[in-house]
Order: C-alpha cells, then sequence, then structure tokens
C-alpha cells in the first residue's frame, strides 16, 4: 500500500472526525449547561493519574448532597479523540437519579497530560487512580463502583474491571474485546478503520513513540513486526484478561452495533460466551458508536436506557426485571423490534448450507466491483434507510470475482449470527487476500450486502490447495422471500490492505471428500 494512498485515507478521515468532534462539543456542552440546576452542578478538576499525570476531568453529584450519606459512583472515561465534554448530559442523568458521576479525559487526548497508549497499562492505572480520588473527594461508595464507556471508554472499563475489584458493574458501549482481531483480522489490516483511529489521535493527542511505531509496522505490512503486533494487541485486549474478570465477578453489559466498522461485533459475541458472571449483551443497527449518539444529546436512547438499568439493578439494588430477560438481546438491520435469547450460542441456532460447487479460478489486483462500503458512512446509511452497500450480482466480472447463489427462497430467511465459508484455495503466489461477500439478491439481481470478511495468507507454496475456514462478521438480516443469497469472492476491497502480487490468480474448488459450502445461521422459524 503506497505512501500517498495511506496519507489520502488519513487526511480525509481526519478531517470528519475532527468536524465531529467539533460538534459533539459545542453541542453538547449548553445542553449541560441547562441541566446544571436540576442537580449538585458540574465540577471540573484535575485528577492526578498513574505517574502523576494529570487528567482532566469533571464531576457531578446529586442534588441535596451534603456529606450526610453515599451514593453509588460511576466513572467515565472518555472516546477516542473526544473531549471532555462527551458525557456531561448522560453524567447529569445518572446525577438526577443519584449517582456521584466522575468523567475523565484520557491520558494523551486533549489538555490531559501524558502520550497515547491505545488502553496500555497506564490507561487502566488511571481508572484505578481516578476510582482513589473520587472515593477521596466525592460522597462515592466504595462498596458500589461502576465504569462506563462508549468506545475507547468501553474498552478502558473492562480491563480496568479486570485489574480493579472494586469496579462491581461494566456498560461497554461499542467497545472491543480483541483488539487485533478487530483491526487485523485473518492477517489482514483493516486499513480504512486504522488510519481513521491514527488520523485522529494527531488531531486531537499526542501518540506516544510506542503507538507510532506499531502504527508504522501496521501500514507498512512488515511481516517480521507481526508477532509483535499481536502481543502488543492482546496486551490491551479484555479478552486476555477474561478469567480475571470473572473472578472479580463484575456484573458486564456489552452492546454494539451490526456494521461496526471498528470493532467487529463477531469479537463481542466470543468474549460474551466466555464471561461467567451476570451479563447482557445487545446488538443494534448502526456503525461504530452511532447506536449510542443520541443518547450523548439528551434524546431517547435504547443503549443508555438500558445502561441506566444495568446500573440500576447492579448498583443501587433496584428490582427492574434487567436480571430476568433474556441476556442476548438483537435488532434485525430490517426490522423494527427486538428479539431475546437465553445465549449467543442460540442466535443462529439452525444452519442452511450453500454449495460453492465447481473450480472458479479469479484474477488479482482489481476490484470487481463488489465492496464492503466505505467506513462509519455506509453503515450509518444502512442504519438510517436500511440501504446498505450493493452490486448488480449478474453484472460482476467473473474474471475478478467467483460468484455462487443459492435458488430463490419461497420464505423469507432471517439470517442471524455468523456466517462461515468453507473451501479449498489454490493460489499461484505464496501469499494473497481475498475478500467474502454474502448478497442478498433481489428478483432483477441487484444484491444487498448481508456481510463480508477478508483472508490474508502468506507463506503458501504456489499451486498446492490448502482448506480455507472464515468467519463472515456477525449481523442480523432478514431475506424477503422470492430473493436468493449471493456469495462473491474478489480479492480488493477500499476497506483492508491487499496482499496479492502482480498477476496471481486464485483457484477455488469443492473436492469431493472435503466439499465447499456457505453455512447460513437463521433464526427459529
Amino acid at each position: 500500500m503506497g505512501h500517498g494512498r495511506k496519507a489520502l485515507r488519513t487526511s480525509a478521515v481526519g478531517a470528519v472526525s475532527a468536524t465531529l468532534i467539533a460538534a459533539a462539543g459545542l453541542g453538547m456542552a449548553p445542553a449541560a449547561q441547562a441541566a446544571g440546576g436540576a442537580s449538585g452542578g458540574i465540577r471540573f478538576v484535575d485528577i492526578t493519574g498513574d505517574g502523576g499525570t494529570p487528567l482532566k476531568a469533571n464531576v457531578v453529584t446529586p442534588a441535596g448532597a451534603d456529606g450526610t450519606r453515599v451514593y453509588p459512583l460511576i466513572v467515565l472515561p472518555t472516546s477516542w479523540g473526544l473531549p471532555q465534554a462527551e458525557y456531561l448530559v448522560q453524567a447529569q442523568k445518572l446525577a438526577n437519579s443519584g449517582y456521584v458521576v466522575v468523567s475523565y479525559n484520557v491520558r494523551g487526548f486533549w489538555q490531559s497530560g501524558g502520550q497515547i497508549e491505545v488502553a496500555g497499562p497506564p490507561d487502566t492505572a488511571d481508572a484505578s487512580k481516578v476510582i482513589d480520588w473520587a472515593l477521596a473527594n466525592t460522597p462515592a461508595d466504595p462498596r458500589k463502583v461502576g465504569m462506563a464507556g462508549v468506545s475507547y471508554g468501553a474498552g478502558i472499563s473492562l480491563l480496568a474491571a479486570a485489574h480493579d475489584r472494586r469496579i462491581k458493574a461494566v456498560a461497554a458501549l461499542s467497545g472491543w474485546a480483541d483488539l487485533i482481531d478487530s483491526i487485523y483480522s485473518n492477517r489482514t489490516q483493516h486499513a480504512q478503520a486504522a488510519a481513521l483511529l491514527d488520523g485522529v489521535g494527531y488531531l486531537t493527542g499526542r501518540p506516544g513513540p510506542e503507538v507510532q511505531q506499531v502504527f508504522k509496522d501496521f501500514f507498512s505490512s512488515n511481516l517480521s513486526k507481526e508477532q509483535s503486533l499481536i502481543d502488543w494487541g492482546k496486551k490491551r485486549s479484555p479478552e486476555t484478561y477474561v478469567d480475571q474478570l470473572n473472578k472479580n465477578g463484575a456484573a458486564v453489559f456489552l452492546a454494539n452495533a451490526w456494521g461496526d466498522t471498528i470493532f467487529s461485533p463477531n469479537q463481542y459475541g466470543r468474549f460474551y460466551d466466555e464471561l461467567t458472571g451476570p451479563k447482557r449483551l445487545e446488538f443494534r443497527p448502526g456503525d461504530h458508536a452511532t447506536a449510542e449518539l443520541t443518547g450523548l444529546f439528551g434524546l431517547p436512547n435504547d443503549v443508555w436506557t438500558d445502561t441506566d438499568r444495568w446500573f440500576d439493578h447492579y448498583l443501587k439494588g433496584d428490582d427492574n426485571g434487567v436480571d430476568g430477560e433474556q441476556p442476548v438481546r438483537l435488532k434485525s438491520r430490517s426490522g423494527d423490534g427486538y428479539e431475546g435469547y437465553p445465549d449467543w450460542k442460540s442466535v443462529g441456532a439452525t444452519t442452511r448450507k450453500i454449495a460453492l460447487g465447481g473450480t472458479t479460478t479469479i484474477h488479482t489486483n482489481v476490484d470487481s466491483g463488489a465492496d464492503g462500503g466505505v467506513v462509519f458512512l455506509s453503515s450509518i446509511l444502512d442504519q438510517l434507510t436500511r440501504t446498505p452497500p450493493m452490486a448488480s450480482i449478474p453484472l460482476l466480472p467473473r474474471y475478478w470475482a467467483a460468484v455462487w447463489q443459492s435458488e430463490r427462497y419461497a420464505g423469507g430467511q432471517h439470517v442471524r449470527g455468523t456466517a462461515r465459508v468453507h473451501t479449498t484455495v489454490t493460489a499461484t503466489k505464496e501469499s494473497g487476500t481475498l475478500v467474502a461477500y454474502l448478497y442478498d439478491v433481489g428478483p432483477l439481481g441487484l444484491g444487498k450486502l448481508v456481510s463480508n470478511a477478508p483472508y490474508t495468507f502468506h507463506g503458501r507454496t504456489p499451486g498446492k490447495s490448502f482448506g480455507v475456514d472464515l468467519e463472515l462478521f456477525s449481523t442480523a438480516y432478514d431475506v424477503p422471500s422470492g430473493h436468493r443469497l449471493a456469495l462473491v469472492v474478489d480479492t480488493v476491497d477500499p476497506l483492508y490492505i491487499e496482499h496479492n502480487p502482480s498477476g496471481a490468480q486464485l483457484t477455488f474448488s469443492s473436492p469431493e471428500h472435503d466439499p465447499s459450502y456457505v453455512s447460513v445461521p437463521l433464526r427459529e422459524q
């Protein structure tokens, strides 16, 4: 991937992000100030973080707090690149319902000191320092401590709960459990997502030397640095500390969007299954942090409503029924209501296989027209208008794309969960990248994207076949009756960095002893 292309992406997404950040900061602050009279007011304070690093924070206390009683504490670390004003509206609402709330700008961003550590050990230690400060300087109850956050704040909250036993409840909204699986899934760099993070980091903060080197190695496709990149990511992944988190016993609420182009839903589903304490998992239409966005401005919002209910039960002890509901709640991208499941593995428990028969050879290095869309924009459009990325399946050039289709379905198909592709590949070069797309195809051949995922291989013997097992990104999508599903595979997508040498070809086959297929998870009828 050329440096010019990377710079173009970084500049573009950085400019968009800066606009959003400015709008959020200007838009939320007046609303929070207007609400100030209903609570104990807002204090802006400096908190000493790990190693003496100053952290800019704001504190909101309940109305009438006079030191004669204590209140549950909620700590809110800010999102990547967002300013101190991010949670003021929600902090006021929480304070009005009886919480002490401390929100702080994470190290390396805006006016807080230090450098960006990407949820490294100093960030986890900072969270504990903020709790220490709150217990010493506010009427906070040390037995009732919670943490919550969106995106970066979500990941830090989960990591902190694994390392600090005082944290009894967590709400991790649009966060990650496995950082490497999020931006380097199947050994493929998620170029637009990483460029967004990198660009916003430089615009709003101060990336440290280690972070700068990680991004440099990431974009340069330096395989000699691959293991160090993986190790760096594991240290920053809540999944690495799941045993600790389970031992500490915090009640964990996870929420994400089906189209999250930063942190895919798959890794949250796997992480949820590994949790043994009180837990809840919710997925909705949208992209990264868009499902929570309206709540940051004080508008009605399902995610924040359920966050409040979670804390009310596990910190206040309210008998609001949240612990008796189906713990996995999904909203289809093409539906209006919510569906409940007893666990993640029950989602899409029924599967239907589509055979990927025959032998098909495609050429690499050219985008066939089948794409996963544009980071943020495509999934937001799908969220608001139910218009996902589309492609004309009959017009896709078979020179560059392999296409398999199911029969037309007499009844609607409710896709739920994680579709899986199994096939046999023979490459003419030792490295390569393929991207698989699952489409809902209407009578005129127009395909609407249901899901996709990339796959990269290295060190293969040219001409020797090998098996590929690929999980597509989890989703919930309703295929209308009379439509069919199609699997398309090509080798170039602007979302990802591809590793196809010039002139390479990929051949897909379906040996009799190991037939190829895509397994589609369906909701039980």
